[in-house]
């Protein structure tokens, strides 16, 4: 999986859990300051995409996931790409 398609599914999830604008959801978009996720909005974005992806990602690397790049590139880093 290309990263820009991680991007648009983490996007997508993004928009759709949170009502978000698609164009509020850019890669350096802090999920609390830009987008207005709290912690149980991020929480439940994390598990979302846990579940589309696949992919665990353990509670202690949860902390440096802030922005929708960290949470991609941590995407990508469990699929091993």
């Amino acid at each position: 999986m290309e990263y820009s398609e991680i991007f648009n599914k983490v996007r997508d999830i993004i928009v759709d859990k949170l009502g978000v604008e698609e164009s509020v959801v850019t890669e350096d978009a802090s999920f609390t300051n830009d987008i207005g996720a709290d912690s149980l909005d991020t929480v439940e974005l994390l598990m979302a995409f846990e579940q589309q992806f696949g992919v665990k990602i353990p509670d202690d690397e949860t902390s440096s996931i802030v922005t929708v790049k960290d949470a991609c590139d941590k995407v990508a880093e469990k699929l091993g790409k």
